[in-house]
């Protein structure tokens, strides 16, 4: 164990530093001048070039890079240009809502998906099991502002069950999150289905049955248990990508989160807070990934880490 989470630990530092890389050269790719955009637009060439080298920006290539690594080192993610505030101050101070509505996208993905995976698998091949395949088809299909839209004109404004937009409580976080579950529902839903029909094949279903055993119970302890393992790999990726940022159901709902604070930062070109945010989510992903993996074991004791 310790062996196996040595050699993860290591593989994720080499793709976080890739991703260091990666968003260092944004820096240059992007057809924005930091130094001007600090300086102001009507600033003096004499006044740009004395910003540059503050930054360190008449630097060589790979100095500016080690420069900005030790930095990332420190906890340092740099300084917006528009808003002139750190963006790891901006980034935390976004992270409790983004954790929150991850936590329950995560909740409604499989409060949806799991029992209708499970309902198909038992009745693959009739009616029920088509309708929840096409039901899961229409979930992942459908654009997600169309549902948040479709569950704010329904839930709030004609039941006026919950607020129409805001954050602070929770009945502020179910409609956001449940659009994101009808969402991702549809994928839980068709994992669970495909990894129970394969489940409840096995010859160890077939003698629990043979004994007596409550299908109740061979259906949740016995298949469900061995069937949850690709579901917690899609888990640990949903990790990663919630904590990016669900653009659009931010949008919608007026969510402050990462990825409402990354749309600003795209539309105003604030290359430090697209930097910040994109290293933030990578180690999200990773963390995401590792953590599914750790937890394996204690699903399915088969599974050793090697």
């Amino acid at each position: 164990m310790g062996k196996y989470l040595a050699k993860r630990l290591g593989q994720s530092l080499l793709i976080l530093l890739g991703v260091t890389v990666v968003t260092f050269l944004l820096l240059f790719l992007l057809p924005a001048d930091p130094a001007r955009q600090i300086a102001g637009r009507s600033a003096s060439a004499a006044t740009v070039e004395s910003v540059r080298q503050q930054l360190g920006l008449h630097l060589p290539l790979w100095e500016q890079y080690l420069r900005y690594l030790g930095k990332l080192l420190q906890g340092d993610l740099g300084r917006s240009f528009v808003q002139r505030t750190e963006v790891g101050e901006l980034v935390w101070s976004r992270l409790p809502a983004t954790l929150l509505l991850m936590a329950g996208a995560i909740g409604f993905e499989l409060l949806i998906g799991v029992p209708a995976g499970i309902v198909a698998a038992m009745r693959r091949g009739k009616p029920t099991d088509n309708a929840v395949m096409i039901a899961s088809l229409v979930g992942v299909s459908a654009p997600q502002f169309v549902v948040g839209i479709l569950l704010l004109y329904v839930f709030a404004v004609q039941l006026e069950w919950f607020p129409i937009g805001g954050y602070g409580t929770f009945a502020h976080l179910v409609l956001p999150a449940m659009t994101l579950g009808i969402l991702g529902g549809g994928w839980y839903g068709r994992m669970t289905r495909s990894s129970m029909v394969d489940v409840l094949r096995q010859d160890y279903i077939r003698t629990a049955r043979a004994k007596g055993a409550a299908e109740q119970r061979i259906v949740l302890v016995h298949a469900l248990r061995n069937a949850f393992l690709p579901l917690l790999a899609m888990i640990g990726i949903d990790i990663g990508l919630f904590m990016s940022g669900a653009v659009v159901v931010e949008s919608v709902f007026g969510w402050p989160g990462i990825g409402q604070l990354a749309w600003q930062a795209i539309q105003q070109v604030d290359i430090p807070i697209i930097m910040g945010v994109t290293l933030v989510s990578a180690v999200f992903i990773v963390a995401g990934n590792l953590l599914a993996d750790l937890l394996a074991p204690l699903v399915d004791p088969r599974i050793r880490l090697r």
